[in-house]
This record gives C-alpha cells, structure tokens and sequence, in this order.
C-alpha cells in the first residue's frame, strides 16, 4: 500500500489533473481541432481553481478546528508525554550536505514540543518516522529528530524514537508495540493541525 500510494499520488493531485489535460489536448490539437482545445482550456481552468485559495482555506480551517490548540493556558499534568508524527523534517540529502538542520513547512510539529518539554519537565516524547519517500534516505527521519533535539538541548534520556514506520498507520502501529511506553496512558498527539482528525483516528484505534 505504501509503494502504491506514492506510485499514484501524482494521480491524486490538481496539478497533476492539469498536467496530463494540457498534454492530452497537445496531443488531440492537430487531428481534432476542437477537443485539443477543450481540454486545453479545462487545464487551464484546473490551475485557476487551484489557485483560488478562498474554498480551500475554508475546507482546512473546518479540519484545523476539530480538535483545539493547546494554548498557555491548557494544562497538560494528566499527560504522560507527546507523541510526534514525521513530516517536518527536510530530506535526508539536506542534512547530510552542508550538514545542516533542514525542516520543512510543518516545522510546528519540532517546535512547539520545545516549548512544552520546557513548560512540563514531567512529559516524555516520542517521535515517530521512518522514510516516507521511495528513494533509499542515510538517515530515517528518527535519526535526524535525534539530531534536532540533541541540537536544541532536550535530554536524551526524556526522547524515545520509533523509526521504522513509513505512514500514519504505521506510525500508530509501531508507536503503540515501543518497549516501555503504556498506549493505556494520556498520550498528547503532536502534528499539523490539518492532518489531525485523520491521524486521530488512526492513533485512537490503534
């Protein structure tokens, strides 16, 4: 599932919609006139909706609101630790040259726990990632958490890492099965707020 979910995200994407109704129409033009037009004119008409950012922003504001922010003012003594989801992490390339931290626009996902480790020296945190992309990576998304959080000074002893899991599911799976952590205890999940109803999901039955 997950080879084939990769293969076929291309399909799955507007862009990708436009792509391949520009290159049907390119083809058509010449024999027939008519539909190489239309369906030139329909990918160009794919890019327009894409672009228009209105519906979209309002279809993620209505996932981003299901479940609340924790804010200063949210108590997190009952939890037992943060679970981290991968997904903000640059590719594995971008740290192993120059060397440097890469992270990407979900860089909330690395960040905020920062602050919560701080605020609740009682909390634990698991990142969960392995490599969710086809190409082989040196270093899985676990290995470079680990060096982010080295960097930022969080004690090792407070981190456990999971690293084989390659999606959400596998993510909840193989989270649940880590020696010494309890899935029977509060757990605060930690990902972009837009994806969490799916992740969510997934977590909660596993």
């Amino acid at each position: 599932m997950f080879i084939a979910s990769k293969l076929l995200s291309f399909a799955t994407q507007p862009v990708g919609w436009a792509i391949l109704l520009l290159a049907a129409g390119l083809l058509c033009i010449r024999r027939w006139r008519m539909a190489g037009l239309a369906l030139c004119w329909a990918a160009l008409l794919v890019l327009l909706l894409i672009g228009w950012e209105g519906p979209v922003d309002k279809a993620l504001h209505r996932l981003e609101s299901k479940y609340p922010a924790v804010t200063p003012e949210t108590s997190l003594t009952p939890y037992v630790g943060l679970v981290v989801l991968g997904g903000a992490l640059g590719s594995s390339s971008l740290w192993e040259k120059p060397g440097q931290i890469a992270l990407t626009n979900a860089a909330e996902r690395m960040v905020v726990p920062l602050t919560l480790l701080q605020r609740y020296p009682h909390l634990k945190l698991v990142f969960t990632g392995g490599e969710g992309n086809l190409n082989w990576a040196k270093y899985t998304e676990a290995d470079r958490a680990k060096i982010f959080f080295d960097l930022m000074g969080v004690d090792p002893t407070r981190v456990m890492y999971e690293s084989a899991s390659r999606t959400t599911y596998d993510n909840a799976v193989m989270t649940a099965k880590l020696p010494g952590l309890n899935p029977k205890q509060p757990w605060l999940l930690v990902t972009t707020a837009a994806h969490m109803p799916r992740s969510m999901g997934v977590f909660l039955k596993a």
